[in-house]
């Protein structure tokens, strides 16, 4: 059983390379079809009224990306910026967002046996967004499903904040 998830956890996903960024002392991963580019953490034009993972936007060549502190969102500790923090740029559903990390470590490419499924956390934690684990080595990268993320209920604040 356990076997079958770990195959349709890899087969679900027909490249499996990651990037894979940090938020804290954490390791996380995101597929990297989805990423567009990696920008410096610059200035960022706040809307008003919205919540407070979404930093705001800014003018990526003529389009309107929405930026998200990820640290916010997963409810992580203190919030700094410094030479480090970056802005992962990703297409996800047809949309161009950016998500605030504090460093982005390299691209990882996981075997099936590498991968895990998500650990069962009861209503403890919500997983929802969590694709599974990734085992390299010594380290253990949180691989989330960024699609699942981008168009959860709360995410759809985004578009009522930037239109």
């Amino acid at each position: 059983m356990l076997q079958e998830r770990i195959a349709s956890l890899a087969d679900s996903h027909l490249n499996n390379e990651f990037l894979t960024f940090c938020l804290g002392k954490e390791e996380y991963g995101i597929e990297i079809l989805k990423v567009q580019e990696i920008r410096g953490y610059d200035a960022i034009t706040q809307i008003a009224n919205a919540p407070n993972f979404i930093k705001g936007v800014v003018n990526l060549r003529g389009i309107i990306v929405p930026i998200i502190d990820m640290r916010i969102k997963f409810k992580l500790s203190d919030v700094t910026y410094d030479q480090f923090t970056v802005v992962i740029i990703l297409n996800v559903s047809g949309r161009v967002v950016g998500v605030v990390v504090d460093g982005v470590s390299d691209v990882i490419t996981l075997e099936s046996e590498q991968m895990r499924p998500t650990p069962g956390l009861g209503a403890v934690i919500d997983t929802e967004y969590i694709m599974g684990l990734g085992a390299v080595g010594e380290r253990m990268l949180i691989l989330i499903d960024i699609e699942k993320l981008m168009n959860s209920s709360d995410m759809e604040l985004i578009e009522q904040s930037i239109d």
